[in-house]
């Protein structure tokens, strides 16, 4: 489990090991690495998603390590709160930047003649902090459409037991 602390209040991620083992050591070693802390969620389309994890409250784009091998194939469906890893138009370019589903996106799901987003884990508690940052106005802002026109900062991710 991971818990985010965001300026618009925490959510807590369960991730799914099993079903994404790559996506997921990926993740925690960003969690574990602190890269998170200190960034925002750069892309708010509500009805869609809330993307973030890559970029630093002046739009700087993180060094990241090396894209992670796509695992979308693992029969997870990128439905309402479940997290997505973002990537490029190539399939296995995914490194830090990831998504939650305002809704379900069965578009984003991998099918025959498309690879999709790898879906890795879901959020377990704060729902209710995803719909508040997903309503949050948007515009152009540092060369970016559909960014928050305040900040919305990721203060930390950190690793929490199920039971806290």
């Amino acid at each position: 489990m991971i818990r985010f602390e965001t300026t618009h209040g925490g959510f807590t991620v369960e991730l799914f090991d099993k079903d994404a083992p790559l996506t997921v050591a990926n993740f925690r070693q960003y969690v574990d690495d602190g890269f998170f802390d200190g960034t925002i969620f750069h892309r708010i389309v509500p009805g869609f998603v809330i993307q973030g994890g890559g970029l630093t409250a002046d739009f700087s784009q993180k060094t990241t390590r090396p894209p992670v091998r796509n695992e979308a194939g693992n029969g997870l469906l990128n439905e309402r709160g479940m997290l997505s890893m973002a990537r490029t138009d190539s399939p296995h370019s995914a490194t830090s930047q990831f998504f939650v589903n305002l809704k379900d996106n069965a578009f984003l799901d991998h099918r025959p003649g498309q690879h999709g987003y790898a879906v890795f884990g879901r959020v377990v508690a704060g729902l209710e902090v995803i719909d508040r940052i997903a309503a949050v106005r948007t515009g152009h802002r540092q060369g970016y459409s559909d960014a928050p026109l305040e900040d919305v900062l990721i203060n930390s991710a950190r690793r929490v037991s199920a039971a806290g």
